[in-house]
């Protein structure tokens, strides 16, 4: 993933990732006990990688395949040599026990998905501290192949019904392999689980927001130099907190380009301008191309059409004014290591695309300018509390995530600058009334989008035919997967009573409460 190693005296953890879809959040829990970790995928990790990285502990991830196919995947032999602790999770444990001398064989009747329980072993390890308080635990089984019989050295600590050797461990070199994901929800005691193999590993737990400040700083400026910098700024989360700390770095020499494309919120424009330029004196150019980007969109309805529109009109926007700025050799994104780890397909393949509304991808290479990328390292709840340690206003710093092309991917359909203006005020109500019933914190993401469909009405003594609206909103932790909102009915029947008599154009208003995967939270 070349990603810039950071300094020898931080502790590193190395995660191999051998495919699993929840292998974030093994990286997520982790960065909650203050480790610092790194998912770097099975076939980047070789000897040489090892001596350079030099983890303080390893754990190996879950992942799809067979340990018995030819050519599955396989941590290289020198992890095993490393002499630090090793931690194998579900494929993770599969392959430890096939590579150390155990046997793995096919279901057979003994596949597990899903909720299940381990009870313990006669012997208590350190790893488990915390566990089996109750004479079981909880955990989530994801696994069709089974360990039949374990590596020498091993011995076993707990069992499921389905996995004789749900928790294993070679105390003398300190290997650990679990059957079960302590990383998911379903998982209720998995962090306990982590605590302890960090703490075992060593770890003093030296990864903090502070700390990642000052180090940011002097990356910035040892890259960067007396060289100028721009960043596109689009008054979101990710883009302002790469802003603020880059100018703390190196001040002046940044200049950020804000590309108005009339897909904003009501007053977000006027409220990026005013904090950042007026507020913290960050150099800023205001490129309000409305007219040409709301040109562009007229009379286009097909979703990912739309997406490239924007796409490549901000490509050629931002340069348009980033060349009037003398000097610049660098861009400045906001890039997160979630989209970091998502640029790598685990195959080696291409990765799909998921997220092409919101990326800016083009720009360095069309521009010929060298990334900094200051937030590459963090995930989004990181940034924040990396927000908060920079000083940006808590209400900032916790708004709800919002899309690259704004608004347009919730007006489904054709985009009128008629149906925008509904749009935002309907969506302005929506917001307020969130706010005003103290639930803002804890719904990651609300909105309303604009069906396109007009339905008959009847309001007082006259009978309308305007637009439905939508309104979504859902609960997550860090976006890889969503629920909906649990509103009361008579909060849904305030709010729409609002939008209906507050918003001409919209005479009816619905719920969604439909479920979401990663990357389908937005609307289209």
């Amino acid at each position: 993933m070349n990603i810039a190693p950071l300094p020898r005296h931080h502790e590193r953890l190395l995660i191999i990732d051998f495919g699993s879809q929840v292998t974030q959040l093994i990286a997520r829990r982790l960065r909650e006990l203050h480790v610092y970790c790194e998912i770097h995928p099975y076939q980047s990790v070789t000897e040489d990688f090892l001596a350079e990285f030099a983890p303080k502990a390893v754990i190996f991830s879950g992942g799809p395949c067979s340990v018995i196919d030819a050519g599955s995947p396989r941590p290289p032999q020198a992890a095993f040599d490393l002499g630090v602790p090793i931690l194998g999770i579900c494929y993770g444990q599969q392959v430890m026990m096939e590579m150390l001398g155990g046997k793995v064989e096919r279901g057979h009747g003994t596949a597990e998905f899903g909720r299940a329980y381990v009870t313990p072993g006669d012997a208590r390890i350190d790893l488990l501290k915390g566990w089996f308080l109750d004479a079981k635990e909880q955990v989530w089984m994801s696994h069709g192949d089974h360990v039949s019989r374990i590596a020498p050295g091993f011995e076993v600590y707990g069992t499921s019904p389905n996995a004789p050797y749900a928790i294993t461990a070679d105390l003398a070199r300190n290997f650990y392999a679990v059957q079960f994901h302590p990383e998911v929800h379903h998982t209720p005691n998995g962090k306990a689980l982590y605590e302890n193999f960090v703490r075992l590993a060593g770890f003093s737990g030296d990864w903090t927001m502070g700390a990642y400040r000052e180090e940011a700083i002097r990356k910035i400026r040892d890259q960067v130099g007396d060289r100028q910098v721009i960043c596109a700024l689009s008054g979101g989360v990710d883009s302002s907190v790469a802003a603020v700390l880059i100018h703390e770095a190196i001040g002046d020499q940044l200049t950020c380009v804000f590309v108005d494309h009339g897909l904003l919120r009501e007053s977000e424009a006027e409220e990026v301008v005013g904090m950042f330029r007026d507020h913290y004196n960050l150099p800023l150019i205001h490129a309000d191309e409305s007219d040409l980007f709301l040109g562009r969109l007229d009379g286009v309805s097909d979703p990912e059409t739309k997406r490239k529109i924007i796409g490549g009109l901000f490509i050629d926007v931002f340069q348009k004014y980033a060349d009037r700025i003398e000097g610049a050799e660098f861009l400045a994104q906001g890039t997160l290591y979630p989209d970091v780890i998502e640029s790598v397909s685990f195959s080696g393949g291409p990765s799909a695309t998921i997220k092409s509304h919101h990326n800016v991808g083009g720009l360095p290479e069309k521009m010929g300018l060298k990334l900094v990328e200051p937030l590459r390292e963090l995930f989004k709840d990181e940034v924040r509390a990396l927000g908060h340690e920079l000083g940006l206003p808590a209400s900032f710093i916790g708004r709800h995530p919002f899309p690259g092309p704004g608004l347009a991917i919730r007006c489904p359909g054709e985009i009128t600058r008629a149906k925008l203006d509904i749009l935002r005020k309907a969506d302005a109500v929506y917001i307020d009334q969130i706010r005003k019933h103290g639930l803002y914190d804890d719904i990651w993401q609300a909105f309303v989008a604009i069906l396109p469909v007009r339905t008959v009405g009847v309001m007082g003594d006259g009978r309308t035919y305007d637009y439905a609206c939508a309104l979504r909103a859902v609960t997550s932790v860090d976006g890889m997967t969503a629920d909906y909102y649990p509103f009361t009915h008579d909060f849904l029947g305030e709010t729409a009573t609002r939008i209906i008599n507050e918003v001409p154009g919209i005479n009816r208003v619905t719920y969604d409460i439909t479920s979401k995967p990663p990357g389908t939270i937005e609307w289209e």
